[in-house]
């Protein structure tokens, strides 16, 4: 045991164990803010960064204790916490490119699970190290402030204490204080900071290890100049925004012709602002026979709600293709879980005033709330993340019951996937459970399917008058189009998701699979026939 003053009355190792927790939380939060603009943030990838870590501090643990028996030397254990430092305040400089070199290797190499696979492959290279570091602290500590087997229980006890109580805080700081306010990269080097400054006390206080020191704090800055940017998406050069909320990475780019809000780096679009009013050539369009449907043309009073509100696309178009006029007026809500979202929609994508937003979760809002309405919209699916608690029968039963007697919902099925076990049948058959019509009609050009439900007999009819009826010619033309041509009804199953069982994402990760495979087809036969360089050939 060294006897440096610092160590004698052990209440420096305690904090060591203090922070060291604190640490270990705050990357694997961060670490789920790193992969999620590139993967998601499913259960899927959670579960792979829960494990990931699980992994590394196990052998961490196994390792500390051996070690610690081995050489009772707590210099050993604050070389390694200074090492993890270093790598902590690595990540923000080179973890998306580790991330996008992974995806490009393996998204040529692995036929099924790429998602999967190529998760788990990024978070064992960033994360395993360093955490596999952090592992051997409570072992090794034990073994420094353990002084007899007559009071072991109460020294182990107490570590673990420090341990759980800093674990908490590592989980509340990133969350609802670092991440928001200063973003990702900087939450990491923030937490390396603390790791870095309990290696310099500790070689500090006996004047040892003063070059080492000195190195790595130069390593952290160095870090710190070049990692302190929050872009993920590194080669843009012409983002509105780019920034984090507590629920999602967020990206609004221009074009010539629209604003786009995107929740994920690599594909996506979760709302688009057409410069010059219209229709966007997405599923929004498709959406609008939803009011049609429901005889918005004949009605004084006109109730629309949006669950998964976005930038507001949907209701902007609502309000420019059915305005209110002395015969009629038209009310959109909107819920929105993500506040940032919301802010985004008045500032970039020109969301009326008059349009309410409730910062809430779509389901319990609903359950909050006793109004009905003429539609509803359900538009809270993003890529693969699809929230299992708007995808089951009890969720699709509390929307039915929240529409009048007439009332339509309308649904965006964002991955256009067929087949007896996929999981828009599971979605569809779920709805049927409880709607007595339903019908579905693709979106061209783009991934998209969007389902209609009601209950009414006489929905069809009323769709078609009031086709006929619409001013716009661009939003009557494609109204004709989806009744005589994309509208079919549904032929219902019997694959019922349920609050108890919603296996979403992993139903979810075979479309994505799909379409990543449909996407690179031509470049993985260039691989397959050329190699790298052939592949290298074509891109450049």
């Amino acid at each position: 045991m060294d006897n440096r003053p610092i160590l004698k009355k052990r209440t420096f190792l305690y904090l060591t164990e203090f922070f060291s927790g604190v640490a270990v939380m705050a990357v694997e939060l961060g670490a789920s803010r790193l992969l999620a603009p590139y993967f998601s943030s499913s259960q899927i990838v959670w579960t792979i960064i829960i494990g990931t870590i699980m992994i590394a501090m196990a052998l961490g643990n196994i390792y500390g204790g051996r070690e610690a028996d081995k050489h009772p030397n707590p210099d050993r254990l604050y070389r390694r916490i200074l090492i993890a430092a270093i790598w902590i305040a690595l990540i923000p400089v080179v973890g998306k490119y580790v991330i996008l070199a992974v995806s490009a290797l393996l998204i040529f190499t692995v036929s099924t699970n790429f998602l999967i696979a190529a998760a788990f492959a990024a978070c064992m290279i960033i994360f395993v190290f360093p955490l596999f570091l952090l592992g051997t602290v409570t072992p090794s500590l034990v073994k420094y402030t353990t002084k007899s087997l007559e009071d072991n229980g109460r020294i182990v006890g107490n570590m673990e204490a420090f341990n759980t109580v800093g674990s908490i805080l590592g989980t509340f700081l990133p969350t609802f204080v670092t991440i928001p306010a200063v973003g990702t990269s900087v939450t990491f080097l923030i937490f390396a900071g603390i790791l870095l400054a309990l290696a310099l006390v500790y070689f500090l206080s006996g004047r040892t290890h003063l070059r080492t020191c000195a190195a790595a704090v130069a390593a952290v800055v160095l870090c710190a100049v070049f990692g302190h940017t929050d872009s993920f998406a590194f080669w843009e050069s012409d983002l509105l925004y780019e920034g984090e909320s507590v629920y999602n990475y967020l990206q609004v780019k221009e074009t010539d012709r629209s604003v786009i809000l995107s929740t994920n780096v690599l594909f996506g679009v979760q709302s688009v602002k057409q410069k010059g009013g219209g229709l966007t050539g997405m599923y929004y369009d498709t959406a609008l026979a939803a009011p049609l449907m429901a005889d918005i043309q004949k009605k004084p009073q006109f109730d629309i709600l949006i669950l998964g509100m976005g930038s507001g696309t949907y209701a902007t178009q609502c309000g420019e293709f059915f305005p209110s006029s002395p015969d009629r007026n038209l009310s959109v809500e909107g819920v929105e879980i993500d506040r940032s979202i919301t802010d985004l929609a008045r500032t970039y994508f020109d969301l009326p005033e008059d349009v309410a937003v409730a910062t809430y979760d779509g389901r319990a809002y609903l359950q909050a709330v006793d109004k009905q309405y003429d539609v509803i919209l359900v538009d809270a699916y993003q890529d693969i993340t699809i929230p299992f608690q708007m995808s089951t029968a009890e969720f699709f039963t509390l929307v039915r019951d929240h529409l009048k007697e007439d009332g339509v919902m309308a649904v965006n099925m964002n991955m256009h996937s067929d087949g007896a076990d996929s999981i828009n049948a599971h979605l569809a058959d779920t709805i049927a459970s409880a709607f007595s019509h339903v019908y579905t009609a693709d979106v061209p050009h783009t991934t998209n399917r969007e389902l209609f439900a009601w209950n009414c007999s006489d929905v069809l009819e009323t769709f078609s008058a009031n086709t006929d009826t619409v001013e716009s010619p661009e939003l009557r033309r494609l109204m004709e189009t989806v009744l005589e041509d994309r509208l079919v009804p549904y032929q219902a199953g019997d694959l019922l998701l349920t609050d108890d069982c919603a296996p979403v994402e992993l139903l979810g990760i075979h479309v994505i699979d799909t379409l990543i495979q449909n996407e690179v087809a031509a470049y993985r036969e260039v691989y397959e026939q050329e190699g790298v360089q052939g592949l290298m050939d074509r891109l450049l």
